[in-house]
Parts: C-alpha cells; structure tokens; sequence
C-alpha cells in the first residue's frame, strides 16, 4: 500500500517537474527571439511603422491561440495538448529570423503567437491539475520558472551577439537545446481525463469569471505598460542615460521572478485574496508616489514594487479560474487569460495616447489606478470569505 502511494506520489513529483520545465521552455524560447527583432528588421529593411505591423500578427495569433487551446485542452486533456503545444511552440520560434520577406514574417509571427497562445493556456491547465493533487499552493512556482526562463533566453541571446554569433545560428541551437530537454520531459506529464461537459471554442465570461478577467486584464495591462515604457520614462520624462534607463524593466522584472520564487509560500499563509490585494495596493501606492516625486531613484523603486505587487496576480487569478465550480477549468483560463492578453496589447498603446494628450507621467498613473482596481478586487474576495468569492480566497493551508 506504502509503495503504490510512494510511486503515486514519485509520478506526481516528475509531472510537477516536467511542467516546470515546460514554463521554463516556454519563457527561454521567447526571451530567446524577443532580443533578435531589431536583427530582422534590420534584414527585411523594415520601417518601425512597418514592423510594428508585422508585429500584431503575434498579438492576433495569441488570441486565436488561446480559445483553440482551451477548446482543444477540454477535449483531449492538458497533459496531450501541452505536448503538442510546446513542440509547436519550439518550431515556431525560429521562423521569424528565417522569413524571407515582409508577409512571410508576419505570417512566422502569427504562428509564433498562436502557438504561445496555446502553449500558455495547456500548460497552466496542467498546472492546477498537479496543484489539485498536491493539495497546496504551487502556481506561483510555476509562473516564476517562466520569468526565469526569459531572463535566461534573453541572457544567452545577449551573450550570443556580444560573441558575435549570427542571429540564425544563436536561435536554431537555442531551440534545439531547449527541444533534447522538453522531448525528456513531455513523457512525464500528467494524463487528464477530456472535459465531460459540452466544449464550446469560447466561452465568454459572465459572473465570478467575468470579475476575474477584468482583473488579469488590469495586471497584464500594467506588466506590458511599465514594461514598453519605463526605460522610456526614466530616459524623456528624467533625463537619465540609456544604461540608467535600462534597470528601470530590469528592477520590474528581477523584482517579479523573485516575487514568484517566493509567492506559493506567501500565498499558503495569507490567502491568494490578500497577496492579491496587498501586494497590488502597495504597488498601485508607490509607483504614484514614484510618479510625483519626479526622481530616478524612486523610478526604480516603484517599478520594483510594481514587479513584485503584480508577481503573484497571474497565478493566483488562473488558480481561481480553475476552481470555479461547474466550468471546465481549461476553457476557464482560455476566457481570463484572453481577457488578460487583450489588457496586455492594450495598455501600451493607450499610455502613449495619454502621453500625447497629457503627459507620460499622466499615463503611468493609469497603470496605478489599474492596480488599484486589482486590490480592489483582492480586498473584496479576502472580506467575502466563503461567498462566491472563495475561488479566489485560497485559505491558508
């Protein structure tokens, strides 16, 4: 009896490990090609109005991507949609520096989108299958593996050019590193029973899942404004030096893998709905005080606090849209995770449209009140307790 619960739990233990490895992959295959755009707009002679074109094929291709997979996850299971979508996912990734011409590379780009699309919804489906079965919090773990593996990518490609190493051949050994390792692991992957309830392609959320989209909308808006603008702020709007400027997306990010290292224990003491709040409300506090005091120094701190407020946000709200009674859990993040993406494409651009009208400093400050309706949100689900809000309250364990 002992040894059949030992090998249960040493196939749980290499699933949970062959998923983290997947989130891994899946942040080090884009932290990967994200530093080699300029090279390919550099090679197709592209314009920056252009590429920026080309561009919204990978944001178009999430969007597909995400509802296909949620689809496809409640009818084949997580474990076989997974496979399939990091596989994807890693054959994508070098097809845009191989594009021969401007539609082509909007095309690779597309692909590229909808591959990471699905990749991210399976994946974070078997997350919370796992995470059922431990029985405790581990999604931050998970996500945390992500951003390490895009500052990995991003390193290694850094390396890459100061070594002189051509573009191609940098990414095309990068994915075939990262392909040996993930074919090793996918074998271990947990095998999920398909949805026995009627999939639809897409599920439009209404009611608890309605809130938790608004606010993964209102986290990725602020991760993809501060990370689009905040070198920009500290070099216009401060007058600092481009390598100054630079640890403005370096303090966020380092500040958020490390808030993500940590967030499964903080999460297990406190409850998702207070991390959520607290740490969303404190960010939401000091990036406005950042934002009025007007220096560099407090730049940085606040888009740390940004980093590490908005670390666990993700995870906490797709393990709440995994928990909502009576909707597949896959087409439940496929829902918040789209509503999410969108906020993450939107953000950007609205700040600049501010920025013109106002001010950049005005702009950020609607990346505050973003994070303010997060805790908001967080706030609510922690004074509710057991009411339709529990999906989110996540009791200590």
């Amino acid at each position: 009896m002992r040894s059949a619960a030992g090998a249960a739990l040493s196939r749980l233990g290499a699933a949970r490990c062959a998923t983290a490895w997947i989130f891994f992959a899946n942040g080090a295959a884009l932290g990967s090609w994200i530093p080699h755009i300029p090279d390919a707009k550099h090679a197709l002679a592209l314009g920056d109005g252009m590429l920026g074109l080309a561009l919204l094929g990978m944001a178009a291709g999430s969007l597909i991507g995400l509802p296909l997979s949620g689809f496809l996850t409640a009818r084949f299971g997580s474990g076989r949609t997974t496979t399939a979508a990091i596989f994807a996912l890693l054959l994508a990734t070098p097809l845009p520096i191989l594009a021969p011409s401007m539609p082509v590379f909007a095309l690779a780009l597309a692909l590229l989108g909808t591959a990471n699309g699905a990749v991210d919804v399976a994946m974070n489906a078997q997350a919370i299958a796992i995470e059922e079965r431990y029985g405790r919090t581990i999604m931050s773990s998970f996500h945390a593996l992500f951003s390490a593996g895009g500052l990995a990518g991003a390193a290694a490609a850094a390396l890459a050019m100061e070594i002189g190493l051509d573009p191609t051949a940098h990414l095309l050994g990068a994915i075939a590193a990262l392909s040996i390792v993930t074919l090793a692991a996918v074998s271990f992957v947990l095998s999920t029973r398909p949805s026995a309830m009627r999939t639809p392609l897409l599920r439009l959320p209404r009611g608890v899942l309605l809130v938790l989209g608004i606010l993964t909308l209102c986290s990725l808006m602020a991760e993809g404004a501060i990370g689009d603008w905040a070198a920009v702020y500290l070099k216009d709007n401060l007058a600092t030096g481009s390598s100054f400027a630079a640890l403005g997306f370096a303090a966020f990010s380092f500040a958020m893998t490390a808030g993500r290292f940590l967030g499964d224990q903080v999460v297990r003491r406190y409850g998702g709905s207070t991390v959520l709040g607290t740490g969303t409300g404190a960010a939401a506090i000091l990036l406005a005080a950042g934002l009025l005091a007007g220096t560099p120094a407090w730049a940085l701190v606040s888009f740390a606090a940004v980093g590490l407020g908005l670390a666990n946000a993700v995870p906490v709200l797709f393990s709440a849209a995994g928990k909502i009674p009576g909707t597949p859990p896959e087409l439940a993040i496929a829902a918040v995770s789209t509503a999410g993406y969108c906020g993450f494409l939107l953000g950007p651009p609205a700040i600049g449209l501010i920025a013109d009208h106002f001010s950049l400093p005005a702009g950020l400050g609607v990346i505050a009140l973003s994070l303010a309706i997060v805790a908001l949100g967080g706030t609510t689900a922690a004074w509710e307790g057991r009411s339709r809000w529990m999906v989110l309250s996540s009791a200590p364990k």
